[in-house]
């Protein structure tokens, strides 16, 4: 937790790194991922720097891992996982072969898929054959011929050939989607001469290439004369139909039927085993696909990084630039150290600490607990380097003030038993990589939900509050033994009296169970939960103004501390932490077992004390009780308005203090700047100003006095912007997280529906016994199935994002400025994720 608190320190290295180490160098930085490296040769284009012959390599190892895959997936071969570590980045020595491997595998099933579209091919023409013969012998043979009996029996094809010439036919096959526009084309070009006879194939076909079922026609026009012979063969090409020679005598044909027949199963036979041969092929390399894609990708990512070095004058040396945890030093020099021992060289690789003023990246560690909480503050904002990490409070008040508002034991424990699920069974899932990307981001942020049940569960028994019910552990504090059973069947409820009922000690967990039966309970449950939240709200806003001394202290900028810090503390507790104070002073102090001036009816109301006292109005008419001589004190406690005046007074007085405390700062330490001259030419506060800029190698010093005059002017713009938007935003924000009181009893009233609309219904069925199960188990489902979608689910997304924005922009508001950028390592276990994540989407 402690690495959270800020993030890491950073360092500029530069890295001198000999060409034959350079490989393995970053091979083993890549597998550490501490390193973000920095482009030394962006003005030269990708095509022209060093490595680039050895990213087309790999970029054409990919297209043969990508063609390899499909073929893979295309015969639905199982592709094992890597077990264990993931394999290493080849060496120079092993990628050619590696390339051989690829290209000799490419060739394999290029030839294997070459031969299995020539025996389709064959196949597929045998089998349109086979059809043709089969139904041709149903078209020569049928009676019903316009009239043309047997047309090719020897005796009339003689008679025919004498007097009009032979008739002759073409037989094929064709699509059977562009049979339609064929035949209109035929009585086109024929004039009506030719007579079509077709037949659909039942069984579609496969296509040789693509594998794709194919439904055909066979066909058989008989026409007579050589020139519409021409025409029909013609058209036939032009609609991609497949012409068979089909014998005229019956002999014949029965005699080829055969002879096809016989074709098919020595084809079927060869195709068989040509695709148990490729089968077996592509399981052999499938054990090996997972290890490649990931060295090649290794390789292309390592190549890609040495394009960002530098070339020194000699070309013996690599230079390079990157961002280093200064706690990773010596993995990093061991890394180096690691590559030189493996390329064998004498000459070692070293690394050397530059001096910068370029602003870091932000580098937060995280584990698997806290990287859900670290992604939430990302959301809004990279921390500035070195800035105070909200991510570390977030783990505690982020599920507090969600269960705050979420607060029922019951939908607690759902939300937990969830949470509990998905982090016992992580190694499970994480193994099943799903797609879909709801189920990732629950998946996510796993151990907030966690949270968020546990501390739902918490508030659901302070709240005293299980499915809208609540629990009687401890015994009521009130006394309820005058009603006997005839007074509850008469009255259903009653109004009881402090004065008489209650025993004097509270109950001793949460909330007493009497005021679920009780008539005032949303009142009361109003007042309670509202002032609860002003309470947590004003706690939050007052340790959010805290956490910016971290800042101040870490940054140097104690004019900060004196000028915003104090005002904005001074001015948020004077007026809303005091509120706070008088509603605690108010339950300690009046209750209805107290006589005089402490009893009920003297208790005031906080939220009009609190307007009367920002508007000095303060009534001198004592108000007196109902039916009573006795007059109620004004105050509190003696001194109560000179007090309320002091604070109102030093909160206002805090304003000119937060907008002109510091510019006039800037302008005394310019003064003393300039008649006291300083070697480097730079005082203390422009050094002070410098920092809180974010800019700490801006030159403050100027020749003439525009320079010093802007500079001030800029200052007194964002104070005045600052102090405006602390001043409204602290009345704004208090009012904000009435929201905690709202969505509670929003979540508590649909809770109490439900249970009374839906599930009461069953209970109180009056049918028979076995009726009444049957309502009772109907009533169950639609109550469990409405509590998780509309309780569960879509109140716990509501109170979600609504705690989102309170961490936003309630509490970071006041320290965290969130304009850094996120540390991006160079790092094969993140590249690998990218680039699998990305091929899950498209």
């Amino acid at each position: 937790m402690g690495a959270m608190f800020r993030s890491e320190k950073m360092g500029l290295a530069q890295l001198f790194i000999q060409p034959e180490a350079a490989y393995l160098s970053i091979s083993e930085i890549g597998e550490t991922g501490k390193v973000q490296f920095r482009d030394l040769n962006s003005e030269v284009s990708l095509f022209q720097r060093k490595y680039v012959h050895e990213v087309r390599r790999c970029d054409e190892m990919e297209r043969k891992l990508r063609f390899i895959s499909s073929e893979v997936a295309k015969h639905d071969v199982l592709i094992p996982e890597t077990c264990g570590q993931m394999p290493r980045a080849p060496n120079p020595r092993e990628i050619i072969d590696l390339e051989a491997k690829l290209e000799k595998t490419e060739h394999d099933i290029l030839e294997l898929n070459s031969n299995a579209v020539n025996l389709k091919a064959n196949y597929l023409k045998d089998i349109e054959l086979r059809y043709i013969l089969d139904k041709t012998q149903i078209f020569f043979f049928e009676t019903d011929m316009d009239t043309m009996g047997r047309v090719f029996s020897e005796e009339t094809q003689t008679q025919h050939s004498t007097q009009r010439g032979r008739l002759d036919f073409v037989a094929g096959v064709i699509d059977r989607n562009r049979m339609p526009a064929f035949e209109r084309m035929l009585w086109r070009i024929s004039r009506g001469n030719a007579l079509l006879k077709q037949a659909d194939i039942e069984k579609p076909l496969e296509d040789p290439i693509t594998g794709n079922p194919l439904y055909k026609t066979t066909f058989v026009v008989f026409f007579q004369g050589e020139q519409l012979k021409s025409r029909i063969q013609k058209i036939c090409s032009g609609f991609h139909a497949s012409i068979h020679h089909c014998p005229s005598n019956n002999t014949e044909r029965e005699e080829m039927n055969k002879h096809v027949q016989t074709r098919i199963a020595d084809l079927e036979l060869v195709l068989n085993q040509t695709q148990d041969h490729r089968y077996r092929v592509l399981q052999s390399v499938a054990k090996d696909l997972s290890t490649w894609e990931i060295q090649v990708k290794k390789m292309k990512a390592i190549y890609h990084t040495l394009n960002l070095f530098n070339i020194d004058v000699s070309k013996e040396c690599l230079i390079g630039e990157c961002w280093v945890p200064m706690a990773d030093i010596g993995l990093v020099q061991e890394c180096l150290a690691e590559g030189t021992r493996q390329c064998g060289n004498a000459i070692p690789s070293f690394l050397n600490i530059l001096h910068t003023d370029e602003n870091p990246p932000t580098y937060n560690r995280t584990n698997k607990f806290t990287q859900g909480f670290q992604v939430l503050i990302d959301a809004y904002g990279v921390a500035s380097y070195r800035e105070a990490n909200p991510a570390l409070y977030t783990i505690v008040t982020f599920p507090f003030l969600f269960s705050v508002m979420f607060g029922d034991a019951g939908h607690g424990l759902i939300l937990f038993l969830f949470g509990l699920y998905m982090v016992t069974q992580e190694k499970k899932i994480l193994k099943q990589k799903s797609k879909n990307e709801i189920w990732n981001i629950f998946f996510g942020g796993r151990y907030i939900i966690l949270m968020m049940g546990l501390f739902s569960i918490y508030t659901g028994i302070i709240y005293n509050d299980i499915f809208s019910k609540s629990m009687n552990i401890f015994q009521s504090s009130w006394n309820v033994s005058s009603y006997d059973e005839d007074f509850i069947k008469i009255h259903h409820s009653d109004q009881l009296d402090p004065k008489a009922s209650f025993w004097g000690h509270p109950y001793p967990v949460g909330m007493d169970p009497v005021w679920a039966l009780a008539e005032n309970k949303i009142i009361f449950s109003n007042s309670y939960k509202m002032k609860l939240s002003i309470i947590f709200g004003v706690v939050h806003m007052i340790f959010g103004v805290s956490v910016s001394v971290v800042n101040i202290i870490h940054f140097k900028r104690y004019s900060s501390l004196i000028f915003e810090y104090l005002p904005q503390l001074l001015f948020l507790v004077l007026l809303f932490a005091y509120m706070v104070a008088l509603m605690f002073m108010k339950w300690i102090m009046y209750s209805a077992q107290y006589p005089g001036n402490f009893s009920e009816g003297c208790a005031p109301s906080i939220l009009i004390t609190f307007i009367n006292m920002m508007l000095f109005r303060y009534d001198n008419k004592e108000e007196t009780i109902d039916k009573s001589a006795f007059k109620c004190p004004e105050e509190i406690f003696v001194g109560q308005r000179t007090l309320q005046k002091t604070f109102v007074f030093v909160a206002l007085a805090c304003i000119p203090l937060m907008l002109f405390g510091k510019p006039i700062y800037f302008l005394c330490t310019k003064k003393s700047k300039k008649s006291k001259p300083i070697a480097n030419g730079m005082g203390s506060g422009d050094v002070e100003l410098q920092q809180s800029n974010g800019t700490a190698n801006h030159a403050s010093s100027h020749d003439d006095g525009h320079g010093e005059e802007e500079s001030f002017g800029e200052m007194m713009i964002h104070q005045a912007i600052h102090t405006i938007e602390y001043v409204l935003s602290t009345v704004s924000h208090t009012a904000s997280y009435l929201r905690l009181w709202a969505l509670s009893l929003a979540h508590a009233q649909l809770s109490d529906v439900l249970w009374n609309m839906v599930l009461k219904f069953g209970f109180n069925a009056k049918e028979g016994e076995y009726l009444k199960a049957i309502y009772l188990f109907l009533a169950f489902g639609a109550w469990s199935l409405l509590t998780l979608a509309i309780l569960v689910m879509m109140e716990g997304l509501s109170a979600f994002l609504h705690t989102l924005r309170l961490h936003w922009v309630e509490f970071m508001s006041k320290f965290y400025k969130g304009e850094g950028y996120i540390f991006q390592p160079f790092s094969f276990k993140n590249i690998l994720d990218s680039e699998e994540s990305t091929e899950d989407d498209n």
